[in-house]
């Protein structure tokens, strides 16, 4: 679900998850290339660890996103935009070169949300903290947007 820091910089772990009711909101997926080693809730019965770089890996399915955050972030999303199908969880950092080549230009939908998220620990534990920073969903693909109208998760989604 994770693999990469959050915002906060004294932060005892990089790896943090989303938050299930995220999850449960926007449906089965079939892959999450950016899985935890140890999670205690799955986003898909396919998924790729650090340890053998989801990058480097087939995708197929619909793909759920939570990518490294930081200089990491770009080269995640390239290849989900290349895939066309899935939904990735970002920093809505959308004045960035990164948020133009492969959001602004690729994909089909943005949902901004009201608030800011409050990831999820290792164990299941939901941060005391939020993120630091708001968040956006980025939706590939017509099905991935339709999820995300329907999810009733609070925020605004922009059709791009």
């Amino acid at each position: 679900m994770a693999i990469g820091g959050h915002h906060n910089p004294v932060a005892k772990s990089v790896v943090w998850l989303t938050p299930p009711y995220i999850l449960d909101a926007l449906g089965p997926f079939d892959l999450d290339p950016c899985a935890a080693e140890q999670d205690p809730t799955r986003a898909a019965p396919r998924y790729y660890t650090e340890r053998v770089n989801g990058l480097n890996q087939d995708w197929s399915g619909r793909v759920w996103l939570n990518p490294p955050y930081g200089k990491q972030t770009g080269f995640w999303l390239k290849r989900l935009a290349h895939h066309g199908n899935g939904i990735a969880i970002i920093f809505a950092r959308t004045e960035t070169d990164m948020f133009f080549r492969h959001i602004w230009e690729k994909a089909d939908a943005i949902h901004f949300f009201r608030g800011r998220i409050h990831f999820c620990h290792m164990d299941g534990r939901q941060a005391t903290a939020n993120s630091g920073a708001p968040s956006v969903l980025v939706a590939y693909g017509r099905d991935n947007v339709r999820a995300i109208k329907d999810s009733g998760l609070p925020g605004k989604l922009i059709e791009l």
